[in-house]
């Protein structure tokens, strides 16, 4: 990007009326250049001397900073000052300005990426195996050995990918493919995306081309649109709508079919997504009644129940500890099925159960999706009050597992009643709104206690001779939440889960790991 083409952009993102395309250009320029990043912070730093008296105080200045970008492209602009940050961390300015804002980024959760992988079939994953539907897609090289996958980028571009595949996303403007398959849906905002290969560069005029890119070859087929090809050492050349064109590793131009049916278009890959799903949740339903009659289940309450059981869960078990729903509104299941998962969000939400009997060992299983951890503790399952050999199971606003059983009252000298045993953290707000398996197995004979997150122990603690408990007893309990809380401080009373489960069981014994693993890979969407 020359100098009168990068300037003219970066006053216009200050006065806060650049348009999306030319943010998104701007900001891949930013990425590659230190040249337009010194540019740039030197104008911001410009108007915010101007804009900022040094006796502000931090809410003073937040105030005028919200007016001052306030307007249509005020997400745009706030998004650009993060430049702004990132610039004046690297070189360590210790300006005042520089010091509040790097306190307020500093308290803010951080995630990275430029894509999100909106979903996939059947795709195996090399370098990232647990790479799943909704995660952000991790920065660096990766390899889809076989499958589809459909990414959305933060310029807004989708794109669906076939493996086997090596690939990597820069920036949200712009992608490396070294072979593989794709086909790219480009909208407006996003005009410029750029797709980097060995032989050259496919630049998109809008809206839709696909590449099938191999060691020997770059084919291009513009499906909707025009896109410049931009050839290694050569002239570009502009292809529109219909045409196509191979390039060989050689630099050399050849004709090829145009044949878009061998590429994977969005309603084709919806249609497969959604016969895949029904056909896993239909496997899960199969398994899921068999499981109701295992001989070591206490209470089993998967939620995708008929509108018609009101305000009670039904228990598929044989034991019939039907609970009763209490405020928890009904919401989506893991397959997004509607009306089969319990939302437990609204203040009170909880199922209220009585479970009777004494189990020397026990098993908690559930399938949650968090949509934040906005309390101390936000339970999973916890009995009334906490009595001695009773469980609770829940989830710290720091992201860990929490499960304990109440040993004695107190331990001389210590003030500890029991054990806890902590994870490490299994959420972060990056993965608000993802569907987790969970479970917690407590092995009285191995004196253990075990933690797992879909389908792989994540942690084990061991259970000291002085807090083991040989008899659990739950008795009258929540899912969801905690009933009579002995504190008056809210970070305590309030116990809801910010989010949904489908699927609830507790065993009496210890599951081993395999066949934890087992229910994940029946149970996953």
């Amino acid at each position: 990007m020359t100098l009168n083409e990068r300037d003219p952009l970066i006053d216009d993102l200050i006065e806060g009326s650049i348009s999306e395309a030319d943010f998104f250009k701007l900001e891949a320029e930013m990425r590659v250049s230190s040249e337009a990043r010194h540019a740039y912070y030197s104008r911001l730093k410009l108007t915010d001397s101007l804009r900022l008296e040094s006796s502000l105080s931090l809410e003073e200045e937040s105030d005028k900073i919200v007016s001052i970008w306030s307007g249509k492209f005020s997400v745009l602009a706030g998004i650009a000052a993060v430049f702004a940050v990132v610039f004046i961390s690297t070189y360590g300015l210790k300006s005042s300005l520089e010091d509040r804002t790097n306190d307020i980024a500093a308290a803010e959760p951080i995630a990275t990426g430029y894509a999100v992988l909106a979903e996939q079939l059947e795709a195996v994953w090399v370098n990232e195996p647990n790479l799943d539907r909704g995660d952000l897609v991790p920065q660096g090289p990766l390899q889809m050995e076989s499958g589809l996958a459909r990414l959305e980028l933060f310029s807004g571009v989708t794109i669906i990918l076939e493996g086997k595949a090596e690939f990597e996303i820069n920036s949200p403007m712009e992608m490396s493919v070294l072979h593989g398959k794709i086909r790219a849906l480009v909208p407006t905002a996003a005009h410029g995306f750029r797709v980097l290969t060995n032989s050259g560069d496919v630049v998109d005029l809008g809206t839709e081309f696909a590449l099938n890119v191999t060691p020997e070859h770059a084919d291009m087929h513009v499906l909707d649109g025009e896109i410049e090809w931009h050839p290694n050492a050569k002239q570009k050349q502009h292809l529109s709508n219909g045409q196509s064109l191979r390039w060989t590793a050689g630099g050399n131009p050849e004709s090829v079919a145009f044949e878009p049916s061998q590429f994977p278009g969005l309603a084709d890959f919806e249609r497969r997504f959604v016969s895949q799903r029904l056909q896993r949740r239909q496997a899960w339903s199969d398994s899921a009644a068999v499981l109701g009659n295992d001989p070591r289940m206490i209470a089993y309450y998967p939620m995708h129940q008929s509108n018609e059981w009101g305000r009670q869960l039904l228990d598929s078990s044989q034991s019939g500890l039907n609970g009763t729903v209490v405020s928890a509104r009904h919401d989506a299941d893991r397959w997004g099925q509607s009306g089969s998962a319990l939302n437990f969000s609204p203040a009170g939400s909880r199922v209220r159960v009585s479970i009777p009997g004494e189990h020397r060992s026990v098993t908690f299983y559930c399938w949650a999706r968090i949509d934040s951890l906005d309390r101390m503790y936000n339970s999973l399952f916890l009995t009334d009050g906490h009595e001695l050999n009773e469980p609770h199971w829940q989830i710290m606003n720091d992201g860990r597992l929490f499960f304990s059983v109440k040993r004695r009252v107190a331990v001389p000298g210590s003030g500890k009643d029991k054990q806890i045993a902590y994870s490490p953290p299994i959420w972060d707000p990056s993965q608000s709104g993802k569907w987790l398996q969970i479970a917690t197995v407590y092995n009285v004979d191995e004196q253990t206690t075990t933690h797992f997150v879909n389908g792989e122990a994540i942690s084990q603690d061991r259970i000291s001779d002085e807090y083991i408990v040989d008899t659990v007893r739950i008795g009258a309990a929540s899912i969801g939440n905690w009933n009579e809380p002995t504190r008056g401080d809210p970070n305590f009373a309030l116990r809801n889960l910010n989010g949904a489960i489908d699927e609830f069981a507790i065993f009496s014994g210890s599951l081993s790991a395999s066949e934890i693993a087992e229910l994940y890979e029946k149970g996953r969407p």
